[in-house]
């Protein structure tokens, strides 16, 4: 049984190409697993340019456009509000045009009065969605789960843990642990990349923490070797069937991470299982 989730948080942003959301069928999903409220935010991209740069015919496109969004946005809150009624769960759902910049700013207060907040993954940096899912991951101060599009339901039977021993993944471990200790099995993976031992990941001094907790996990230590850190993780999570990977996420300046890669950056461009994510 899911308990110690009361209230979950999904974000469905329109902005005119009508792309399905696996968010909102698996934050519909969380909530009736956890008879959590479930709050839904079907936000509308309002776009605009200064009167001086464009012609009226150039305004009468974008209001156009606007409404047209506004339209679609309308439509992804009754689809809501149909699918809550009929899975019973309790569901305050809003529908509003705002700019980018509110849009952020909404979803990341709206964000820290939730439990979990859930969204859909957005493999590109460059979009818009990329942009507040770390705005939302980063600044909210409350842990996120990134839908892919094929994770339309949630599914936490079996959930990795990829531990590093960080204070990310300790905060993604502490924030995970109602849906932890709700799972038939956890598995804790610590993964040595090159020049590492493997007897020095800490993978085994969490798991006496978790039973305290009454959560039984197995431990399993590897060496990415050649490998990328993440391609290991990735991996290993879809051959041993898991439904969620907990994770803590990590942020440099762009440049470094441009330059470098990351896990946090990796995970999110390509993971294809949902992904639990705290900072």
């Amino acid at each position: 049984m899911l308990t110690g989730i009361k209230s979950v948080f999904v974000a469905i942003t329109e902005e005119g190409r009508e792309e399905p959301s696996a968010a909102l069928s698996y934050a519909l999903s969380l909530a009736q697993a956890a008879n959590a409220h479930l709050v839904v935010e079907a936000a509308a991209m309002r776009y605009s340019i200064p009167y001086s740069m464009i012609d009226d015919f150039g305004q009468a496109l974008i209001s156009s456009e606007n409404r047209r969004i506004a339209e679609l946005a309308e439509a992804v809150a009754g689809t809501a509000k149909s699918e809550a009624d009929f899975a019973g769960v309790v569901a305050t759902i809003e529908s509003e045009p705002v700019h980018y910049r509110d849009m952020r700013d909404r979803l990341i207060l709206r964000a820290r009065v939730a439990d979990i907040t859930v969204l859909d993954a957005e493999p590109s940096p460059a979009e818009i969605d990329r942009g507040l899912i770390e705005a939302v991951l980063f600044e909210s101060g409350r842990p996120v789960i990134i839908v892919p599009p094929d994770r339309p339901k949630f599914d936490a039977q079996q959930v990795l843990v990829a531990w590093d021993g960080g204070a990310r993944a300790a905060r993604a471990v502490a924030d995970a642990m109602p849906i932890l200790r709700a799972a038939e099995s956890v598995e804790i993976l610590s993964v040595a990349g090159d020049g590492e031992r493997d007897d020095m990941l800490p993978g085994t001094d969490l798991a006496p923490h978790l039973s305290r907790h009454g959560i039984r996990a197995t431990v399993n230590l590897a060496t990415a070797g050649s490998r990328d850190v993440v391609d290991v993780i990735r991996s290993h999570a879809v051959g041993s069937g898991a439904g969620l990977i907990v994770a803590g996420a990590y942020r440099h300046s762009r440049l470094r991470e441009f330059l470098l890669g990351g896990v946090t950056q990796s995970l999110l461009k390509d993971c294809g299982v949902p992904l639990f994510l705290s900072y």
